[in-house]
């Protein structure tokens, strides 16, 4: 694929990122598990963990696009595996959202939790099959697709921890 190379910075900053992201998702975990609450595992499998998956995911894909690959066949048949996984999870992801009672999603919730990373995955496997005839277009799906899997990432954590600090400890103050 022409030009994949002149990627390199990009996905040297965007896995970077991703990784001191996932590093920081654990320490926000592990602060808010020291403080007593209510049972949330439903809700941890339904916005939590999502978020380190979206992580990994940005990091994998960085990672994987930084090889040195002989053929440009393996790269693109895996981004768009990792889309389609990222599919199937979102639509697991919904399920955990609508099943857990701990919380009740709103139409935020259900827009960055569950739709938007959908259609990131959902770019991600629609540019594997756009990458043999609209090569640059198809790296620019990948790009976009990543960038949103990470912003969402940040958001999320944001979204936890102003929950958290926020909401949990007026009810808890009240």
């Amino acid at each position: 694929m022409p030009g994949f190379e002149e990627w390199e910075s990009f996905y040297v900053i965007v896995g970077t990122a991703a990784a001191a992201l996932i590093g920081l998702q654990f320490v926000v975990m592990t602060l808010i598990a020291e403080r007593p609450q209510m049972a949330t595992a439903e809700a941890g499998a339904a916005f939590a963990s999502p978020t380190v998956v979206h992580f990994s995911a940005v990091l994998l894909l960085a990672a994987l696009l930084r090889m040195p690959w002989t053929s440009y066949t393996v790269a693109i048949a895996l981004w768009g595996s990792i889309g389609a996984a990222g599919m199937l999870y979102g639509v697991i992801v919904s399920r955990r959202m609508r099943r857990q009672h701990t919380y009740r999603p709103d139409l935020e919730d259900w827009l960055f939790h569950a739709g938007l990373p959908f259609l990131a995955y959902a770019a991600l496997f629609a540019s594997a099959f756009a990458a043999r005839s609209h090569e640059e277009e198809a790296l620019f799906g990948v790009a976009g697709a990543v960038l949103l899997l990470l912003f969402l990432g940040i958001h999320n954590v944001w979204d936890t921890v102003y929950y958290q600090v926020f909401v949990r400890l007026r009810k808890e103050g009240d």
